[in-house]
């Protein structure tokens, strides 16, 4: 195939990253050597439908609650960019799917180009320590993460105590241009006046009592690289109007100081309160607010995640004890699944660990886990339950995963009993289990 004198192949080629040409009803047209390799893919390669390639469905990612970037970049005319999870040669990973759209010489759409970039950002291996993830909340979030990284734009981290903003932080100076540079948290509760500027900026030997020589404060440890600010909300009104100047002007002075130093750094800020609730009750600046708010980013709680529970089940089990082979009971897996965990990620890596000290065996059971756990989801299902049926369309297939860990709980892990209910086969039912990844049990 030719577009003008060029082959496709050969302007694919260019792209060292995995590349198609597709026709708007998703057939792949041409593809560079970086794609088959990618997804091992022979020459049969083309006449096949990207969605089964990378996804292994059976019908597009937009029929199937994903949003397409084919699809939204042949609606709108303009290049389109999301993430998605894809099946891989090297396993599953996350991708960022760009699609540019390709005009014959009277500006007609005829096809597209779609490039994929694997996101560094996000790892699915057990023993890596990072962001872990499959759910579509978390990938919508991680696709924000995936647009700002590579900018200077300070962001906004917002979501319950435990969601994990101090990992999402980590991913984006991992990921940025200041990356080569240090990541310097800081916690702002707690910090009086006196503390935060000294903490902050530094001080001269000689401004305060006990100040018995210079000290560096973190805004120039951060020099060069991403200074944290965790819990931005708590940062008392008096304060918040010397961090303004500090974001404004780019300079700042050391306590006992006037000399300015000026600042070099990218700034994410994370809190667990309602800056806007506060802007109103006169504990927060407005201006401050609208300074640090260009680009939020919503963490969302565990709760609207439970498609990835069992992930990272296995992957905080993994990290407590890397030398260990722990698995979870289906019961066990199904309590979990009907818990709302107000704690959020934080709270599941203690039941954990609590769980791992309880046990004896090598697989942890109900009775391992907190009496909160055990007595929540003891309370039949019902359309009112927010912990199973949340206030929100959700996929069928995250819904029957969890319908299942709570039937096979009902039905103590007795599969045959269980297939029976359901009017399935025992060798159905396996088949569903596997495919919502609930460990075996018999």
């Amino acid at each position: 195939m030719r577009l003008g004198n060029l082959l496709v192949t050969d302007i694919l080629e260019g792209f060292s990253d995995p590349a198609i040409l597709l026709s708007g009803d998703y057939h792949i047209l041409a593809a560079n050597k970086a794609y088959r390799r990618r997804f091992r893919c022979a020459d049969s390669l083309i006449g096949s439908v990207c969605y089964n390639v990378s996804h292994r469905y059976n019908q597009p990612c937009d029929q199937v609650g994903e949003a397409c970037p084919l699809r939204e970049c042949q609606s709108s005319g303009i290049p389109k960019s999301l993430l998605h999870l894809h099946h891989t040669s090297q396993g599953r990973i996350h991708e960022q799917v760009t699609t540019y759209p390709v005009h014959d010489t009277n500006g007609k759409m005829t096809c597209f180009v779609e490039i994929l970039t694997q996101a560094s950002h996000c790892d699915l291996e057990p023993i890596r320590h990072g962001l872990v993830g499959e759910s579509a909340p978390f990938n919508q979030m991680l696709g924000l993460i995936a647009r700002v990284a590579k900018t200077a734009t300070p962001v906004l981290l917002l979501g319950e105590s435990g969601t994990g903003k101090e990992l999402a932080a980590q991913a984006i100076h991992q990921t940025s241009g200041c990356a080569d540079g240090p990541f310097v948290p800081v916690e702002c509760s707690g910090l009086s006046e006196s503390l935060f500027e000294s903490e902050l900026f530094g001080h001269e030997k000689g401004a305060f009592t006990g100040a018995v020589g210079r000290k560096s404060g973190l805004v120039e440890a951060a020099r060069g690289g991403t200074l944290f600010l965790d819990e931005l909300g708590d940062i008392p009104p008096s304060l918040q109007v010397k961090l303004l100047r500090l974001l404004e002007t780019g300079t700042y002075r050391r306590v006992g100081s006037t000399e300015s130093q000026h600042a070099n750094f990218r700034l994410i800020c994370a809190t667990h309160r309602d800056l806007k609730a506060q802007i109103t009750t006169g504990q927060f600046r407005q201006d401050l607010y609208y300074r640090l708010s260009a680009f939020p980013i919503r963490m969302p709680p565990l709760r609207e995640r439970t498609h990835d529970l069992p992930l990272l089940i296995r992957t905080l089990l993994g990290r407590l004890h890397p030398g260990r082979s722990l698995q979870i009971a289906p019961e066990t897996l199904a309590l979990l699944l009907t818990y709302p965990f107000p704690g959020n990620i934080r709270e599941l890596r203690n039941i954990l660990e609590r769980a791992t000290l309880l046990g004896d065996g090598s697989t942890l059971r109900p009775e391992d886990l907190p009496d909160e756990v055990r007595t929540n989801a003891s309370s039949p299902i019902s359309a009112s339950d927010d912990s199973l049926f949340l206030r929100q369309i959700i996929p069928l297939e995250q819904m029957e995963h969890r319908y299942l860990c709570w039937a096979l709980t009902v039905h103590h892990g007795d599969r045959r009993s269980l297939a029976n209910a359901l009017g399935l086969s025992e060798r159905t039912l396996y088949r569903k289990l596997e495919a919502c990844s609930i460990p075996n049990h018999r």
